[in-house]
C-alpha cells in the first residue's frame, strides 16, 4: 500500500457478489437511491470516466463493481443468468419495493406471496442486473 492508497473497507458478509457494468459510477449512484446503498470506497475514474472498483454496503453485505476494461481482456457482458436478492423483513418490503420502483428499476415480477409462503418479487435495474426481495409473510 503507497501513501496515496487509501485504506481497504471491510467486506461484509461471506459471499460478495462482484457486478462488470457499463458504467459503474452511475450505477453505484442508481443503487444508492433503488436500495438504499452506502460508498465505503471507490478508485477514480480514468480518463474515459471508468473504474475499476466500487465497493458498496447494501442491507448489511457488501456489493462490489467496476466497469469493463476490453483493452486488458474484460469487455462488457450483459448481465445474465443470476439474481441479487434482497432477504428483508415483513415490516421492510414495501419500502424497500416502492424505493427501487421510483428510482427507476422495472417491475418483471410483481411483489406477491409465494407458492414456499414468502412475498417475493423481482425488478431489474437499468444495467440489466436482476434484484429480488424476500420476506416473511406477517
Amino acid at each position: 500500500m503507497t501513501d496515496q492508497t487509501p485504506p481497504r473497507a471491510k467486506v461484509l458478509g461471506g459471499l460478495t457478489p462482484y457486478l462488470q457494468v457499463d458504467g459503474a459510477i452511475k450505477a453505484a449512484e442508481f443503487y444508492k437511491k433503488a436500495f438504499g446503498a452506502e460508498e465505503v470506497f471507490a478508485y477514480p475514474p480514468d480518463d474515459k470516466g471508468r473504474t475499476m472498483h466500487i465497493h458498496l454496503y447494501v442491507n448489511g453485505s457488501t456489493l462490489m463493481l467496476g466497469d469493463a476494461y476490453p483493452e486488458h481482456g474484460h469487455p462488457h457482458q450483459a448481465a445474465q443468468g443470476y439474481t441479487l436478492q434482497l432477504h428483508l423483513g415483513s415490516d421492510d418490503i414495501d419500502t424497500w419495493w416502492k424505493r427501487a420502483v421510483d428510482a427507476g428499476c422495472e417491475v418483471v415480477t410483481p411483489l406477491q406471496v409465494m407458492f414456499w409462503g414468502d412475498r417475493w418479487g423481482q425488478v431489474k435495474d437499468p444495467f440489466g442486473v436482476a434484484w429480488a426481495m424476500n420476506a416473511p409473510v406477517k
